[in-house]
């Protein structure tokens, strides 16, 4: 796709944080709604909908953020765009608090941080024209583009794969890909450093998914924009990120490349997650599922479960599940889990083997298949890493017996996890 060069007078040309650097970095960001009752509309309550996020977004890079329904996902975009005022924690965008800022300490910020918002009709004004509603940013930020507000929105529609000629029509003239369309080129109009899309395509038809997905994907090579990607559709999220990071009941558990993720994933809900997406081989359609189930609902937000949020589904919780909120950790090269006994990897709490009830039930939905390859994957990973660690003791100049000691002390973490296997 070819996109037309942007007129010089129209925006201000990108600059402060090159590409890899850190443009968005986000510290124990928390949101609780209150909930009030009574006359007077005291507060008993509140909903944690986000509960103390850590995470980092490099210039120039896509993560993408998954989850069930109402694990706080959109509420993540909506604090970090600042359309929300944070309960707690902190939001640096290149380097700046705006965790606190007021509307006309935002306004200047707006131009590098726009929002893709999930409804691509309700976010559009039905009184308005597509012309108004795109060239609203210029006249917000007091911008005037060379040639005029006209032209450059124009040059904006033809961006993003519609007609120029559609500059009067209304939105419900279009379809529901067209009008996703026109909210990504409203959100591109000041040419902003970061774009959040808050599921952009879960209303929007398969052959119109892919459509917008390519055209996403297209402007963020030809104008280097960096994305935060909500969604839950995980073949969308493989596509488009770099990074992904999985929500649950308002927190990250897990925050892994790509392919790490997809390839060996360290936590049971990302686990249970990936085996519930169809593969889309005709010669397995009669085969046994693998499929992970869970059991019961996902807790209430208003009041989470102590320990690991995850404990009351999980079919390897034990007793400081229900204790000790495991804290979210690098235990691999570019993946960080937050789980006491993680798959694809030594246990972080070996001693405890005894599964609660909860758990006891949720390992009966488990196929064989399931727990067989996840001993087997335990085993390879734990080979795997003390390999590494025993050559970049040789790269380091360090002597080889001594790595070569650490290899069966790598893969000795494995038998407890066998152990619990055997308990259960």
């Amino acid at each position: 796709m070819s996109i037309p060069v942007q007129s010089e007078g129209s925006v201000a040309t990108k600059g402060g944080v090159a590409p890899g650097e850190t443009l968005l970095k986000v510290t124990g960001l928390q949101k609780h709604f209150p909930i009030k009752k009574g006359l007077l509309q005291r507060q008993v309550g509140a909903v944690h909908a986000v509960d103390g996020l850590d995470f980092e977004v490099k210039a120039g890079e896509t993560l993408g953020v998954v989850g069930e329904s109402g694990c706080g996902k959109s509420t993540m975009g909506r604090l970090i765009t600042r359309l929300l005022e944070p309960t707690g924690g902190t939001v640096e965008f290149q380097g700046k608090d705006i965790t606190h800022l007021g509307v006309s300490g935002m306004r200047p910020l707006r131009r590098d941080m726009q929002m893709i918002f999930q409804d691509p009709y309700s976010s559009l004004n039905p009184r308005h024209t597509i012309g108004t509603i795109v060239g609203a940013p210029f006249k917000l930020q007091g911008v005037s583009p060379e040639g005029g507000v006209r032209k450059e929105v124009q040059r904006l529609l033809e961006v993003v794969g519609l007609n120029p000629e559609h500059y009067n029509r209304y939105p419900h003239e279009f379809s529901g890909g067209q009008r996703q369309r026109i909210g990504i080129a409203r959100a591109l109009a000041l040419n902003p450093k970061l774009v959040v899309a808050d599921e952009p395509v879960s209303a929007l038809d398969v052959s119109i998914q892919a459509q917008v997905v390519n055209l996403l994907d297209d402007l963020q090579q030809e104008l280097g924009l960096t994305y935060v990607i909500i969604a839950h559709d995980l073949s969308v999220v493989r596509h488009v990120s770099d990074r992904i990071a999985v929500m649950y009941l308002g927190k990250i558990v897990e925050l892994a490349d790509r392919e790490l993720l997809y390839k060996a994933p360290m936590h049971p809900y990302t686990k249970a997650l990936m085996s519930a997406v169809p593969i889309p081989d005709p010669r397995r359609k009669n085969a046994k599922s693998d499929r992970i189930l869970l059991t019961g609902d996902v807790p209430s937000p208003i009041s989470p479960p102590s320990g690991c949020r995850f404990h009351t589904r999980c079919w390897k919780a034990t007793q400081i599940c229900t204790t000790t909120e495991p804290p979210l950790l690098e235990l691999a090269p570019g993946q960080q889990v937050a789980c006491h006994h993680p798959e694809n990897f030594a246990d972080q709490a070996p001693q405890d083997t005894v599964l609660l009830t909860a758990a006891k039930e949720a390992e009966k939905l488990l196929g064989e298949t399931a727990l067989q390859e996840s001993a087997e994957t335990s085993a390879a990973v734990a080979a795997t890493l003390a390999e590494e660690s025993a050559e970049s003791a040789v790269e380091a100049g360090e002597p080889t017996e001594p790595a070569a000691e650490s290899a069966p002390e790598a893969a000795e973490p494995t038998e407890p996890e066998a152990g619990s296997g055997e308990a259960k």
